[in-house]
């Protein structure tokens, strides 16, 4: 009987350096990437950098207390707050992001993953979906991530981006004809009076600011429990140490400071301490044309020619 206690307490203590050694099993280049690129925490980005690139950043004055950083970890944010995200580490899938609400999907899909002693070249395409149908009418963009390990850590080490268009594919043919120049709907002058030149790109860009606004929005009530905010710098702070209520690090500079694409932004009609409601307008700078555009906590953006019954009377916009 003694001698099979010591058997199996020998047996006991060879078993635990192996569960130990299985349980510290170093992160794989695709771990990284996707850690690096989707991560919600703060540093992500910089941890898989090569320690030259971080040297010649912080030269250059753009090191962790610059906006770029933060980038990636603000998006990754926003794109959780947009629908079902999930991130992949095996399987022919590396990120999908479905809305329900709209019936979109978009895919980041793994082409293939060389790892070749101590280079793994990771490649990707992209598909998106809207009603099941493809959106990216036949074109194909892929990117190949070349990772290399760096003091135990797996950093991007280079990046190849390729794109490739079909010009007999019916899907890339089709968009072909129903596109419009964006100075399509524009008239000439008329009595000399001025028009701005690319306003429908700077309309465009607002709508795209306004919806990043509506989702940093619902990400900053769903985070901090007191319901929406009506500071634009509520939302922004980026370059803070850590997000806060008053920081939540969720738009870019100069959203938060309510100027870009030739408009302001504004918020308002958060109702009390704990609101759930507010109202997002962007109406033209100063000697500016262009629509009004709003927005409220459903998200649908709606423009008008008049800026006090946007929500009521409005045109949804696509």
């Amino acid at each position: 009987m003694l001698r099979m206690k010591v058997v199996r307490l020998c047996l006991l203590t060879l078993a635990v350096p192996t569960i130990s050694a299985a349980q510290l099993a170093p992160q794989t280049a695709r771990q990284a990437l996707i850690e690096m690129f989707f991560s919600p925490a703060p540093g992500t980005l910089q941890k898989h950098l090569p320690d030259a690139m971080l040297a010649a950043m912080k030269k250059a004055n753009l090191g962790a207390a610059s906006a770029t950083p933060d980038t990636f970890g603000i998006l990754a944010n926003q794109l959780r707050s947009q629908g079902q995200f999930q991130t992949f580490e095996a399987g022919p899938l590396l990120l999908s992001i479905e809305n329900p609400r709209d019936n979109t999907k978009f895919e980041v899909v793994l082409e293939r993953d060389d790892l070749q002693a101590d280079e793994d070249d990771i490649e990707v395409s992209f598909r998106a979906y809207k009603g099941g149908q493809s959106q990216l009418s036949g074109m194909s963009p892929r990117l190949i991530f070349g990772m290399k390990p760096e003091n135990g850590i797996w950093r991007l080490n280079e990046i190849t981006v390729t794109f490739k268009v079909s010009l007999t594919n019916p899907e890339f043919l089709k968009a072909l004809s129903q596109w419009k120049s964006p100075t399509s709907n524009m008239t000439s002058p008329a009595n000399g009076s001025n028009q701005t030149i690319g306003h429908n790109f700077n309309d465009a860009s607002t709508i795209v600011a306004m919806r990043t606004i509506a989702h940093a929005e619902a990400t900053y009530a769903a985070t901090y429990g007191h319901g929406y905010t009506c500071s634009l710098s509520d939302l922004g702070g980026i370059g803070m140490d850590q997000p806060t209520d008053h920081h939540a690090r969720l738009i870019d500079a100069g959203l938060s400071v309510g100027k870009k694409h030739g408009y302001h932004f504004a918020l308002a009609g958060c109702d009390g301490t704990t609101s759930s409601k507010f109202v997002l307008t962007a109406v033209p700078a100063e000697n500016s044309a262009g629509q009004v555009f709003c927005t409220d906590e459903s998200a649908v953006v709606r423009s008008s020619s008049d800026g006090a019954s946007c929500l009521s009377t409005g045109t949804a916009v696509k």
